[in-house]
């Protein structure tokens, strides 16, 4: 089953059980992909759908950050609450040692040497770890290898 077909079900299952969070921020959801594929012209597959998450999560992670600030927990709690249902639709979370190793695959595969092959590196590994772990956390290992 398709991440698309997977949110389309769930929301029908949240409006039949009468969950107005999860329907509120599924429909959310369906409007972003929606969007995608009106502006690209395009269907998206689960990999954009992915990366669509993924900036939905950041801008919510960014919003707590500024309600925290503020003192507005009820507002903070919400995009939290948001924020766990948009992570059911990621991929399972690798491991630092899987990650580990798809760095060390990409540096062999690209030859890398020096920082300006960092460019080469980080186009093999983003399809692979897109979703799946924090890229600028893996930016900073493969900067760190390339030259250390």
């Amino acid at each position: 089953m398709s991440l698309k077909q997977k949110i389309t079900d769930d929301m029908k299952a949240a409006m039949r059980t009468g969950d107005t969070k999860q329907r509120d921020t599924i429909r959310l959801l369906q409007a972003a992909i929606k969007q995608k594929e009106v502006d690209e012209r395009i269907e998206v597959d689960d990999l954009a759908i992915v990366a669509i998450i993924e900036k939905m999560l950041k801008q919510r992670k960014d919003s707590i950050a500024h309600y925290e600030a503020a003192k507005r927990h009820d507002l903070a709690a919400a995009e939290q609450d948001e924020m766990n249902i948009l992570s059911i639709y990621m991929p399972k979370a690798l491991s630092n040692d899987e990650v580990e190793l798809l760095i060390t695959e990409a540096i062999n595969e690209t030859g890398a040497k020096n920082v300006q092959d960092m460019g080469k590196v980080m186009t093999i590994l983003k399809p692979r770890l897109s979703g799946r772990t924090d890229m600028a956390k893996v930016s900073a290992i493969v900067k760190a290898r390339i030259t250390g």
